[in-house]
């Protein structure tokens, strides 16, 4: 007979992990999965998305991949009903898809600007509208929802070229403050994660000559986190007690000064 402790602690929760195809989406995924959760992984790259519920099936956990880009609303709507269809709906949102092009303000590389608010911005609602009535849903049935958002540490900090990125994260930090006020009542827990530097696939979209130049001398400078590093966050959170929230969190690489 096994004894309470051994029961993973995410057991019997349903967690939806936007941005799932890499980096910290991806394991995320797979440490929420390996703590009991039920995994719905979203993303646009359906390859991507097949070989990681390949991987979490393998280590014995449950996942659903469903291919989808979360500027689309109609279709993030789509998954939505199909999550509540399949699984019951979600009690666990990792609000995670992001993108990050860094250049001087002066070279008005506009698509680029834009790029970042659609995902970062518009994508990030697009998925707390497609899922916060099923989060409200659940708490109300089982005394606790999480929504967990990724922000960065240039929320807070100054970094040179960084300026719409960093106001895209300063958006999901100021955000997720308020919406831990309209949600918490409802025993809908919100977080946010700021990141310092984490090794992803954020540094290969960079296009900007000086940006790369600056996390190339980083690089050698400190040991960046690694997404596990910020997978075993998201568990954490999601497996404190459910009158516990931290509403924000900054993890940083040791030696990462600010």
């Amino acid at each position: 007979m096994a004894t309470q402790s051994s029961v993973p602690p995410l057991t019997g929760r349903v967690a939806v992990v936007t941005g799932a195809s890499s980096g910290i989406g991806a394991a995320s995924a797979e440490h929420l999965a390996a703590l009991g959760a039920h995994v719905v992984v979203l993303a646009r790259r359906a390859e991507r998305l097949d070989e990681l519920v390949a991987r979490i099936k393998k280590d014995g956990g449950r996942a659903l991949a469903l291919a989808v880009d979360v500027t689309d609303t109609a279709a993030l709507q789509t998954a939505a009903d199909r999550v509540t269809a399949e699984l019951g709906g979600a009690d666990l949102l990792f609000n995670n898809a992001g993108v990050m092009l860094p250049a001087p303000v002066e070279e008005l590389a506009t698509d680029q600007w834009q790029r970042q608010i659609d995902l970062n911005v518009t994508g990030l609602m697009n998925t707390i509208a497609a899922f916060t009535p099923q989060l409200v849903k659940a708490a109300a049935e089982r005394g606790v929802a999480d929504l967990i958002n990724t922000s960065s540490i240039a929320a807070q900090n100054i970094f040179p070229n960084f300026a719409v990125y960093s106001a895209t994260k300063a958006y999901v930090t100021h955000l997720s403050r308020h919406l831990r006020v309209e949600l918490g009542a409802k025993k809908v827990r919100v977080a946010a994660i700021e990141p310092g530097i984490v090794g992803t696939e954020l540094q290969s979209h960079v296009t900007d000559e000086g940006a790369l130049q600056w996390l190339e001398g980083s690089k050698e400078m400190m040991e960046w986190l690694t997404p596990q590093d910020i997978a075993q966050t998201v568990g954490f959170l999601a497996s404190l007690p459910p009158r516990a929230n931290l509403q924000q969190v900054t993890i940083m690489p040791t030696g990462q000064a600010s």
